[in-house]
């Protein structure tokens, strides 16, 4: 995704978690962290992000998590029973 550092938007992230094929319902915020490099985030780069359906989603931007130009990932975390996954979503490019 490339995305001009002026933008105001929201960053999508569909989810989708089953147990034993069956869709959850997740009722807890998810967390979204957006960071330069291919490390796993820390606790202090998670953001809580918003439900839309099956998307977590942050608004970036004025107004919201603002990223200098340079190459980011993004990754998203919720809670789903016991578990909390944890997958890195995708690159974003700011310009």
């Amino acid at each position: 995704m490339d995305i001009a550092a002026s933008s105001s938007e929201y960053l999508h992230i569909t989810v989708t978690a089953t147990t034993d094929g069956d869709p959850l319902t997740i009722t807890t915020p998810p967390q979204i962290a957006v960071i330069p490099g291919n490390n796993n985030p820390h606790d202090a780069d998670w953001i809580t992000a918003t439900w839309t359906g099956t998307t977590a989603r942050i608004r970036l931007g004025p107004g919201g998590l603002q990223l200098d130009p340079g190459t980011y990932w993004a990754w998203v975390r919720f809670t789903a029973g016991s578990e909390q996954p944890v997958y890195r979503a995708g690159r974003i490019r700011i310009h």
